[in-house]
């Protein structure tokens, strides 16, 4: 069987947070796989960018495609317009996308079209405000992600409502925590605590 291969489809700092746990812990899992990770650029500063990659360990990315900001339309539509040809080019067995944002769906729709299967992670979250952009875009990848990590059972009742089958849920906990956990020790090392006033009482 050939290696399994993996992209992983990120452009926000909160990205790069839920997605890291997640490309560490699949790199272990798969150490002959491709793990090719796409920076849409949707946050595109060096503060926004790759100083939450070298902080969280994430590899460089493999692919840039510097979308910049714009319209919430022209946001996804340069992603897709520019994703498409990597995913023409990797073949990936999955795609993995993260949260929310318009680099989510756009990633979740470029997959769909090219009959890739998809995972989300943080799957499930709802505002049941359908005003919020990022509703709609959790709405449209869940409905379209072949697998959907949740963290919560709020999260596994949203899904079941809005007709999901149960075999494409999987609770799998919050990334972000485990993000957390990891730097931990940095965090003390640095004094992170005390500096930001939140270790009164310790």
């Amino acid at each position: 069987m050939a290696p399994m291969r993996i992209v992983y489809v990120v452009g926000t700092r909160p990205n790069f947070v839920k997605t890291a746990p997640v490309i560490g812990a699949l790199r272990d899992r798969l150490p002959a796989g491709r793990h090719a990770l796409v920076h849409t650029g949707q946050h595109y500063d060096r503060l926004m960018s790759e100083v939450f990659l070298e902080e969280l360990g994430v590899p460089e990315p493999d692919y840039m495609l510097e979308v910049g900001s714009g319209s919430h339309a022209q946001q996804t539509a340069r992603v897709m317009e520019r994703l498409e040809p990597v995913l023409d080019d990797e073949r990936p067995d999955l795609v993995i996308v993260p949260g929310d944002v318009n680099s989510t769906v756009a990633a979740a729709l470029t997959a769909a079209k090219m009959q890739i299967p998809l995972a989300h992670i943080e799957a499930g979250l709802r505002s049941f405000d359908r005003t919020m952009p990022e509703e709609l875009n959790r709405i449209v990848t869940d409905q379209l992600a072949e697998r959907l990590f949740i963290h919560s059972p709020e999260a596994d009742d949203n899904l079941h409502a809005e007709g999901i089958p149960a075999e494409r849920i999987h609770l799998v906990g919050n990334t972000m925590i485990d993000t957390l956990v990891a730097l931990e020790d940095r965090f003390r090392a640095a004094g992170a605590a005390p500096r930001l006033g939140l270790d009164r009482g310790a």
